[in-house]
């Protein structure tokens, strides 16, 4: 490993601040890389694995999970390009045979739907249907059963099924598999010659990280590690922290001396980070992108999570920057989340304000308190101090309905800010932006939080 004193500056504390965030929460590896003023900067800290560890450097493979997302809608719009897709073009006119639960939204749903997390029915499901040609076909089928939570085009909830559909799209399209695509569209145009696939033999050759989970002191590997085959377009990704500068200078339109040509136009990736939904807290969502703002920049970003990996990237163009972050734990989530703060401070001086907290009374809280549940997550809401604490309720069904829950998360206190507007106060929610929905009758419907709309189920007994 690179000695920290030898790196640029304003790299080198970025890296000394990770490093130490690692081993107070004991992170066993991770990888960062960094675009800025035309130079890429990248490391590689602590081991791949702690039952074989083999020393991370900016070359190995890490699983970089919903970043895969961009990379879908990425050669979505390059079929907009080539006038093969229309993105408000009923999804039915491409998929014939397609069926939703809901007749109305079936006849509706469009690209721009799926692309923006604005579907509407249950956004979390994971199944391994092998790893034949027809693995995501067979996944389609069977989302035609999940119900429809909110009505099409309503309400912004994140959800991973809208991207099985989307990669469906692209294998119609293209008539190849979703793999092949993105390879001939992205990574072979721009020389991403370190990202790959699940199955893929080619990882049997490169150093690649497996996850890990955190139970108290201890710290186990996440089995399984593969995700299966159906879901590579919501999150299958194996990349390294050079291959996604790669990408991320192809985003801010720098060129690159691996791209033989860039798979989109300038205005083509400008499109791409147009307002089109408001997503709470988390900012607004353009096609694939997160947009926030700090101190006068625009910036874009997605995260990535699978079993015991977390992964953050994040570009500025405006300033011609790029960062990204991937690490090997569930924990890393905590680094991942504040990965852009610490960026922004180190980089450009600026700090990302957190809002002043209001603390209601019992009485007050007692409305919200309750359960909120989703197949894959649900937690109930209890009153506290002026504030409501989130007990985890763990659940499986991830990567197929049949995996056991991950560990349950610790109690984390939220705190109202504005009215049905919520932030965390604890790791591993510290500074999560939660919001209350309502129906028409003014009650308590949904909590999103962590991107997805949560039903309100019932009161819980308090003893």
């Amino acid at each position: 490993m690179i000695p920290l004193e030898v790196l640029e500056a304003n790299f080198q504390r970025l890296c000394e601040r990770i490093q130490s965030e690692m081993k107070r929460l004991k992170v066993p590896g991770a990888a960062v890389g960094v675009y800025h003023e035309g130079q890429e900067h990248t490391l590689g800290l602590g081991r791949t694995s702690v039952e074989n560890p083999l020393r991370v450097t900016s070359e190995t493979l890490f699983q970089i999970g919903s970043i895969t997302k961009t990379f879908t809608g990425t050669v979505l719009m390059r079929l907009v390009e080539e006038g093969r897709l229309d993105l408000d073009t009923p999804l039915r006119k491409i998929l014939p045979k397609f069926k939703m639960a809901d007749p109305d939204v079936e006849k509706r749903v469009t690209t721009r739907h799926l692309l923006t997390h604005t579907g509407g029915w249950q956004g979390d499901y994971f199944d391994d249907f092998g790893n034949g040609d027809d693995a995501l076909q067979k996944m389609v089928k069977r989302i035609r059963k999940l119900p429809q939570i909110t009505p099409l085009g309503s309400c912004w909830s994140y959800c991973n099924t809208g991207f099985n559909l989307a990669g469906r799209v692209i294998e119609v399209l293209t008539e190849r598999p979703y793999e092949q695509a993105i390879r001939d569209y992205l990574f072979a145009p721009l020389g991403m010659h370190q990202s790959f696939f699940y199955p893929d033999d080619a990882i049997l050759t490169h150093r690649f990280v497996v996850g890990h989970w955190k139970t108290g002191k201890r710290v186990t590997v996440a089995r399984p590690w593969a995700i299966g085959r159906a879901g590579n377009p919501v999150g299958g990704a194996l990349s390294t922290v050079r291959d996604l500068l790669i990408y991320a200078r192809f985003q801010l339109g720098a060129s690159t001396e691996t791209a033989t040509q860039p798979p989109l136009r300038r205005e083509t990736l400008e499109a791409m980070r147009v307002e089109q939904a408001d997503a709470g807290g988390r900012g607004k969502m353009g096609l694939t992108w997160f947009i926030r703002q700090a101190g006068g920049l625009q910036i874009y970003s997605h995260g990535g999570a699978t079993r015991g990996q977390q992964a953050a990237f994040h570009f500025i163009p405006q300033k011609n920057f790029a960062a990204v972050l991937l690490t090997n734990s569930e924990t890393g989530g905590i680094l991942t989340d504040s990965f852009l703060a610490w960026t922004l401070e180190t980089y450009f001086d600026l700090t990302l304000p957190l809002p002043q907290t209001l603390p209601k009374s019992e009485d007050e809280l007692t409305e919200y308190v309750g359960r909120y549940d989703l197949p894959l997550s649900a937690f109930d809401l209890l009153p506290g101090d002026g504030v409501l604490i989130k007990k985890d309720i763990p659940r499986g069904g991830f990567p197929t309905p049949q995996s056991p829950p991950a560990p349950p998360e610790p109690d984390v206190r939220l705190a109202f800010y504005d009215t049905d507007r919520v932030i965390g106060l604890d790791e591993p929610r510290k500074g999560a932006f939660g919001e209350f929905l309502r129906d028409e009758n003014g009650k308590v419907r949904f909590l999103r939080l962590g991107g997805r709309l949560h039903p309100k189920l019932e009161s819980i007994l308090m003893t």
